[in-house]
């Protein structure tokens, strides 16, 4: 059985070849006019530069951490680190920038070809954004599966590792290079999508009353930049280490639980079913003209709940066969299903055809105030479905997959059940992905003069995709929450296996209840970081539109183009300052915790930083995507339509909540897996080093 890990390569190379063909297909497509092509070749410069100055910082800080972790390896002999660890950080990184890269190449590609064909038809549209989308979601599970399978062969036939929980141990600490890559590209793609769109908004809406995307508006080609490097590129390595990260955490408890190479093989062999499953299901997205928004998306669920029907009927065979346990199976369900219905409840709580957006919406009639505190309360209920699904997931998960028995076969229940959640990602990201090309063939159409018709079927699109990032978001986050959950776990084993001591982690401990202490502050603390950074960013493209607005005589005539490159200039530069000390702080706050307190110290934290974190990032997230679509939904002509006071108060609820959904929220999911791996990697050094070994 265990030789059939070759099935990743196979996997990952199904993935590969569907993402190609969608790809050559996208590129058959026309651009349109030149004015479309000259827009469209702006949006790729700008999004270029920006991904070659990020990556040029990020190279800077991987170099320094892979010293250290070569000197922890290699200076101790092993015995502080695996000495494998240091390049799978590198290889993870390199994947992850790879999945975010390759996506918004694609997506650069494919904006103005989605304006072109939405001037012909919205299911010509729909079919060309998507495909989009299956670009950047078959190559985020390609890539993954690659790199998963290319390292067990590393350790089990290069260096001959014949131990399952060694090799279990070992790959879990692989996936920090890939959230260390997906922390930096979703917090300064983040930072740099909703500088320029907080920017665009608040001065070209409500101050100048010009439309979305309006030529005239210096930020506007800065708004779609951001769209692709935020959107687009930070999400692709956003969910490349979400999905890389439950597998590889399932692998160590699989090996913990006592099930060996098997309970290795069947996180595998479930991801690649999920390949197949996706690319069945990409088949059925497909529209009619004059859709509703509930027509659109019963047909984007149509593709996705195929796949994960197709996924669940085959993961039964697979899962008896593999392992002879129908228990195991039944939490594979709780998974898809558990994923499911966090999709189907945040559609709910941000879709404009749903009653929570459309009152809040209406709240819009008596100003800004209102709608901004009903978008906060209408978040903060929204996380008690999320909460209550993924406990029920947690606890079915656990006891059907065999923990009343014995424990650590109950997390592996939990583990598999995220790999479940995560299985079909390839057409779940695929619809996440599309929103932000349909977000750009919009401003494309805005601003090369297509007709009104042409812009109607774009926001239709750009409505849906911000209701179905808002889906994707939810599944990142479920998913975390199980993910976090099976690296807590994995850091007890492996700090429990190399020393002596039982740790006690009663709640009644003061280092653990220290550590729950300082997690939830962590997840405080990152939040006001990222969101102070686009609020000081977006500051800075205000004073610069309003700049051009006053110094550059005709721009508000058509008389004079502004200067859209100043604009992309300084949301490039706030990036990259503001991202760095988010980023570090998710890896020095449990080194520092661990150094001081001790490893029950770090499990308190790891503990605090999971639970508050999930909450938030689901109340960001909704929050965020419903004041989104309140805004749409007055545009389409209810509560006075565009140009209204009630559509300025709702332009200031979605500007607030534009870092809420794209920065602050889904940058959460991401800091609460990096301290759960940060914390593995560095075990042996707090450990040997900690101030509670020396009082």
């Amino acid at each position: 059985m265990e030789n059939l890990f070759w099935i990743g390569f196979v996997g990952a190379l199904i993935a590969g070849l569907f993402a190609v063909m969608q790809a050559k297909k996208v590129m058959t497509y026309s651009e349109g006019t030149d004015r479309m092509k000259k827009i469209a070749a702006s949006i790729r410069e700008g999004a270029n530069a920006y991904l070659k100055q990020q990556y040029t910082t990020v190279f800077k800080v991987f170099l320094v951490v892979f010293v250290i972790l070569l000197i922890m390896a290699f200076a101790t002999g092993g015995r502080m680190l695996s000495k494998f660890t240091p390049f799978a950080f590198v290889t993870g990184g390199v994947f992850s920038m790879l999945a975010g890269f390759i996506g918004m190449k694609i997506a650069t590609a494919s904006n103005a070809r989605t304006a072109q064909a939405a001037s012909e038809s919205l299911n010509k549209g729909l079919r060309i954004a998507f495909s989009s989308g299956s670009v950047m979601g078959f190559t985020v599970v390609g890539l993954g599966m690659l790199d998963i399978t290319m390292w067990y062969f590393i350790l089990r036939y290069v260096f001959g590792i014949v131990d399952p929980v060694q090799i279990g141990n070992i790959m879990v600490m692989n996936g920090m290079g890939a959230s260390f890559m997906a922390l930096f590209a979703r917090v300064g793609g983040g930072i740099y999508t909703k500088a320029a769109d907080v920017g665009a908004d608040l001065v070209g809406k409500v101050e100048a009353g010009i439309p979305e995307d309006d030529p005239r508006n210096p930020a506007t080609i800065a708004d779609n930049v951001g769209d692709n490097v935020g959107d687009v590129a930070g999400m692709g390595a956003d969910l490349y280490e979400s999905y890389v990260g439950s597998i590889l955490a399932t692998f160590s408890l699989g090996a913990i639980a006592g099930y060996g190479f098997r309970g290795m093989l069947l996180p595998l062999l479930l991801a690649v079913t999920g390949i197949v499953c996706s690319i069945i299901g990409s088949f059925l997205v497909k529209t009619k003209e004059d859709a509703t928004q509930q027509s659109l998306l019963k047909s984007l669920r149509t593709g996705t709940y195929t796949a994960a029907i197709l996924a669940a009927v085959i993961a039964a065979p697979l899962t008896y066969v593999v392992l002879g346990n129908w228990g195991v199976y039944i939490a594979i369900l709780c998974g898809l299903i558990g994923g499911c219905a966090i999709g189907y409840f945040t559609e709910y709580y941000t879709s404009d055809t749903y009653k929570p957006t459309q009152e809040l919406a209406a709240a819009s009639e008596t100003g800004s105030a209102t709608i901004i505190i009903g978008g906060i309360s209408l978040g903060l209920k929204s996380t008690m479905v999320s909460i209550l699904i993924v406990a029920a997931a947690v606890l079915l998960s656990f006891f059907c997959a065999g923990g009343a028995q014995s424990f650590n076969m109950g997390l592996y229940g939990i583990g598999i059940a995220g790999v479940g959640m995560l299985s079909t990602l390839g057409i779940t990201l695929a619809t996440d992905a599309y929103g932000p090309v349909a977000d750009n063939a919009g401003g494309i159409a805005e601003m090369s003069g297509l007709p009104e018709g042409v812009r109607e079927r774009t926001d239709a699109l750009d409505s849906l995709g911000n209701t179905t990032a808002a889906t994707g978001k939810g599944f990142a986050i479920g998913s975390a929450s199980l993910t976090a959950l099976a690296l807590l776990v994995s850091y007890v084993d492996i700090v429990q296996s190399n020393t002596d001591e039982v740790l006690d982690l009663s709640l009644t401990n003061p280092l653990m209840l220290v550590g729950l202490f300082i997690g939830a502050m962590l997840t405080f603390v990152f939040s006001a970081f990222t969101m102070s950074a686009v609020q000081k960013a977006a500051q800075s493209i205000v004073v610069e539109v309003r700049r051009q607005f006053r110094s550059i005589p005709g721009i508000m005539e058509y008389e004079a183009d502004p200067d859209y490159a100043s604009c992309v200039a300084l949301c490039t530069k706030g990036a990259l300052h503001e991202m760095v000390a988010p980023a570090l702080l998710a890896i020095i706050v449990p080194i520092a915790t661990g150094l001081i307190l001790g490893p029950i110290g770090v499990v308190g934290l790891l503990g605090g930083v999971s639970v508050t974190g999930f909450a938030m990032a689901v109340f960001m997230s909704n929050a965020g995507g419903a004041w989104d679509n309140a805004k749409k939904y007055i545009e389409s002509g209810h509560h006075g339509g565009k140009g209204s006071e009630q559509h300025k108060a709702a332009v200031v609820g979605d500007t607030v909540g534009d870092p809420f959904k794209d920065t602050s929220g889904p940058s959460l999911n991401i800091l609460i897996k990096l301290c759960s791996t940060v914390s593995i990697v560095f075990s042996g050094l707090i450990l040997a080093f900690n101030l509670m070994n020396i009082l």
